[in-house]
């Protein structure tokens, strides 16, 4: 079993228990249920950098990013740098997060946010909506096309935005569909936790344009994000590159600003 079959058995038995100890009836009864949720697919196509900046204390592939950090500093300090989006690991075990996470920056911010989750259920999609997310992603990789599509339905009636992230051709092929408002290709490899840009290159003439284009994981430079630009790229999501220093916000800061040049 590799680490994302293990994560995801875990999921399985972490949304059987959080659903029976609280109701889909309670998530909807939250207050941020019905807010008008803000479009990341928009702030993407109007900016000129395209950063989606992630908060994520750690991964099983680098056991310890930042443990230290304050989520609504962290949110404050990536608003000022004129981020497009923020996303949110919310998973406990293997990255150290939680929907509190989101809801600290939730209330911090008025940035899109996008929940950064193993989505495997309804039920974390509603979470998704009661604790403050615009975006939810689906990882195409753990699952099939008619989970996309009713997943990705789901979210759409609620008003949130979908990014599917891909791994390669075949995953691509069998995830497009209407109900999607963003295609994200991942360049780290799940199963090995290998990373390469060639990944979002090999795969950019593949995805219509109806979709926005998102590269993710190993992007820690100004000249990768130029690169990626030239293959349709407007959204990038950097993680790791912020959070391993001691204050995210202002390296998000420096980075923007040097890519602005």
């Amino acid at each position: 079993m590799n680490i994302l079959e293990k994560i995801v058995a875990d999921k399985y038995k972490e949304v059987q228990l959080k659903s029976s100890l609280l109701p889909v009836s309670q998530l909807e009864k939250s207050v941020l249920f019905e807010r008008t949720c803000h479009s990341l697919a928009a702030a993407l196509k109007g900016s000129k950098t395209g950063i989606i900046a992630e908060h994520k204390r750690r991964s099983p592939s680098k056991q310890t990013i930042n443990q230290n950090t304050n989520v609504a500093q962290v949110a404050k300090g990536y608003q000022k740098a004129g981020v497009s989006g923020m996303s949110i690991l919310t998973d406990i075990k293997y990255f150290g997060g939680s929907l509190e996470d989101l809801l600290l920056a939730r209330a911090a911010v008025d940035l899109p946010l996008l929940r950064k989750e193993f989505i495997i259920d309804e039920y974390q999609i509603l979470e998704a909506k009661a604790h403050g997310a615009d975006v939810i992603l689906l990882i195409a990789a753990v699952l099939t096309r008619m989970e996309i599509k009713a997943l990705s339905k789901l979210a759409k009636s609620l008003g949130l935005e979908v990014l599917l992230e891909v791994h390669n051709q075949e995953e691509l092929e069998k995830s497009i569909m209407s109900s999607l408002d963003m295609l994200g290709v991942n360049n780290r490899n799940l199963k090995t936790f290998e990373v390469s840009l060639e990944t979002s290159k090999e795969l950019s003439d593949l995805i219509p344009d109806q979709f926005v284009k998102v590269s993710e994981s190993g992007i820690s430079s100004i000249g990768a994000i130029k690169e990626l630009k030239q293959y349709g790229y407007q959204g990038f999501l950097i993680g790791e590159n912020f959070m391993k220093t001691p204050n995210p916000g202002r390296s998000a800061v420096e980075f923007i600003k040097e890519l602005s040049k």
